[in-house]
C-alpha cells in the first residue's frame, strides 16, 4: 500500500469504503443504526423481524409442492378415503369440487396412500388406460403408467417401494423392470410416504362410460404383502361431490407444510430446503409453536408470499413464460423441465416456474413437458385481455381460435375461478366448451369464436362459457394430440377481446 494514502479515521491505513459500514444507513425497511459497524438494539430487532419475514414468505413459496399433496389427502379424508383400495372417480369433473385447474373433459380416478402404513405398494394397470402418473408428497415424479408409462399402453403391475426399503432395489426416476416374488414389476422408489396417484381416461363418443367400466374392471391397488389376498377395490364417483382439496393461504399453511415435514422421513427434502423451514420452526421431530411475535410475522408473510404467487402465476414478469411476444398467454408449466431446472441445470432450479406450476395446478410427469406431436397434450393459459386488463366476469369477450386447430384428438377451453384456481362456479356445471362433446359453430372459414361472459350474445348459449359479475376468471385450452403448428407457432389463439 502506498504511503502517500491517507490513514482512515481509526485505522492505521487506508480502508477502501466499500468494505465499510456507516453508522447510520437508510433502507426500505427503515433507518438502520451502528456503533462502528454493531447493530443498535433497534436496528437487530428490524433486520430479524425482517428476515424471518423473508424466510417464511420463501418457505411459502417453496413449500406449496407440498401442502397441495397434503391438500389432496385431507380432501380426500373429507370424503372418506383413507386406504389406498378406495378409489375416487370423476366421471365428469365439474365445478362443486375444489381442484386446482381441473379438466372437465378428463375421467379421473384418484387416491392417496401412505407407504409407512402399507410397505410397498402394487398397482395393476389394465391395458389402453389413459396417461397415469404417481408423484410423491413434494410433487415430485416417480412413474407414469399407461401410454406414457414403461408399460406403453399395454398394461402391467407396477410396485412403488418407499424411501427406506431395504431391499436392493434402486430403480432409476420413473421405475425399471424387476423380478420381485417372482412376479414381474415396473418398480419405482418413491423419496416419501405418502403418493398421489392419479389415472385418466377420455370421454368415448361423449360419454365417461368406456373409461369408468376401464378402471372398474381392471384397477387393483393394494400392498405387497397382500398380493395373494389383496383387499377389494371400493370405486365411489364423486362426479359433483362438494369438497376442497386445495391448501391454505393463511397462517394454516405452515400448519399444513409442519404436518408434511413431521410425517415423512428426513430424506424427503434436500438440507437447504429443510433448514430454510427449520428457521421458522417447522422441523421434523419438534413442535411448530410460534410466540406471538412469530405468529404475526409470519401472518404478514404468508400473505406477502400469497400475493407473491399470485403475480408470478397470473402476471409473469419472465418473458419466457409467455407463449408468444405481447400476449397475454402464458405456460402454466414454464421452462420445459419437469424438474425445474433452468437453461439445462446451468442455472439451477427455476424456483419462480415451480411455483407458478403449483399454484395453479397439479400432477408432474416428463410426458407434460416433451414435444410430442400427435401425442399428450399441451396447455396454454390467459388471465387478461388484449389491454392487459384482467377479466371482468360482469363483461362480454371473444377468443377466436383460427381455422385448423392443432389438435388431432379435441381440444377443449376450461374457465377458472382466479380466487380457488378451480372451476368457475356458475350456472354451468362445466365451464368449458370442446369440440367432440359441444355442437360448436364454426365460421365459414374454419374458425371458431367461443364468448365469455354473463349472459350468452344474442341469447347463442352454443360458443358461451357464463362468467360472473364482480368476479374474474382465467382460463385454460388444451390441445390433445398436439399438432406441428402449435410447435412452430404458425398457429396461435387470437388474445381474448372485450366487446362489451
Amino acid at each position: 500500500m502506498s504511503t502517500s494514502n491517507q490513514a482512515t479515521p481509526g485505522f492505521n491505513h487506508s480502508i477502501p469504503d466499500k468494505i465499510l459500514t456507516p453508522n447510520k444507513v437508510e433502507t426500505s425497511i427503515g433507518g438502520l443504526e451502528f456503533f462502528d459497524g454493531i447493530p443498535t438494539d433497534d436496528t437487530a430487532t428490524a433486520v430479524f423481524d425482517h428476515l424471518d419475514r423473508m424466510r417464511g414468505v420463501e418457505t411459502f413459496l417453496n413449500g406449496i409442492p407440498a401442502t397441495s399433496i397434503q391438500g389432496f389427502r385431507e380432501g380426500f379424508a373429507d370424503i372418506g378415503v383413507s386406504s389406498c383400495n378406495q378409489v375416487s372417480l370423476f366421471a365428469m369433473l365439474d365445478s362443486n369440487s375444489l381442484f386446482l385447474t381441473g379438466n372437465t373433459d378428463t375421467v379421473y380416478a384418484l387416491t392417496t396412500f401412505d407407504l409407512s402404513d402399507t410397505g410397498p405398494i402394487v398397482m395393476e394397470i389394465p391395458a389402453g388406460c389413459g396417461p397415469g402418473t404417481v408423484d410423491d408428497a413434494y410433487f415430485r415424479f416417480v412413474t407414469d403408467m399407461g401410454a406414457p408409462g414403461p408399460d406403453r399402453g399395454a398394461g402391467g403391475k407396477y410396485l412403488i417401494i418407499p424411501p427406506d426399503d431395504p431391499s436392493d432395489l434402486h430403480p432409476p426416476v420413473g421405475g425399471a423392470e424387476a423380478v420381485v416374488d417372482g412376479e414381474t414389476y415396473f418398480v419405482a422408489r418413491s423419496t416419501s410416504y405418502v403418493n398421489l396417484v392419479a389415472l385418466r381416461g377420455f370421454l368415448v363418443d361423449g360419454s365417461p362410460d368406456a373409461a369408468i367400466a376401464m378402471f372398474t374392471d381392471g384397477v387393483k391397488i393394494y400392498p405387497l404383502d397382500q398380493a395373494k389376498n389383496p383387499p377389494k377395490m371400493e370405486f365411489t364417483n364423486r362426479s359433483g361431490a362438494d369438497f376442497n382439496t386445495i391448501h391454505a393461504n393463511n397462517f394454516d399453511f405452515y400448519k399444513e407444510l409442519h404436518t408434511v415435514i413431521e410425517r415423512e422421513p428426513i430424506s424427503f427434502l434436500d438440507p437447504e430446503l429443510r433448514g430454510l423451514f427449520a428457521s421458522i420452526g417447522i422441523q421434523k421431530g419438534k413442535p411448530f409453536a410460534p410466540d406471538e411475535r412469530m405468529t404475526k410475522i409470519l401472518t404478514d408473510a404468508v400473505a406477502i408470499g400469497n400475493a407473491t404467487a399470485r403475480a408470478l402465476s397470473f402476471r409473469p414478469r419472465d418473458e419466457s413464460s409467455y407463449a408468444y411476444p405481447n400476449s397475454g398467454w402464458y405456460y402454466p408449466a414454464p421452462g420445459g423441465s419437469y424438474e425445474w431446472l433452468k437453461d439445462g441445470g446451468d442455472g439451477g432450479r427455476n424456483m419462480d416456474a415451480r411455483t407458478i406450476m403449483f399454484y395453479q395446478a397439479t400432477l408432474n410427469t416428463p410426458a407434460m413437458m416433451m414435444k410430442m406431436v400427435g401425442v399428450g397434450s399441451q396447455y396454454a393459459g390467459v388471465a387478461t385481455d388484449s389491454a392487459g386488463n384482467p377479466f371482468d366476469g360482469g363483461k362480454l369477450y371473444r377468443l377466436t381460435l383460427p381455422t385448423d386447430i392443432p389438435a388431432k384428438d379435441f381440444w377443449s377451453i376450461v374457465v377458472y375461478d382466479p380466487q380457488t384456481r378451480s372451476e368457475l362456479q356458475t350456472t354451468q356445471p362445466l365451464p368449458s366448451m370442446n369440440n367432440k362433446r359441444d355442437d360448436l359453430v364454426v365460421n365459414p372459414d374454419g374458425s371458431v369464436d367461443l364468448y365469455f361472459g354473463p349472459t350468452a350474445p344474442d341469447g347463442d348459449k352454443v360458443n358461451w362459457v357464463a362468467t360472473v359479475p364482480g368476479k374474474s376468471w382465467f382460463t385454460y385450452l388444451r390441445l390433445y394430440g398436439p399438432l406441428d403448428s402449435w410447435f412452430d407457432q404458425t398457429w396461435r389463439p387470437s388474445e381474448v377481446e372485450l366487446i362489451d
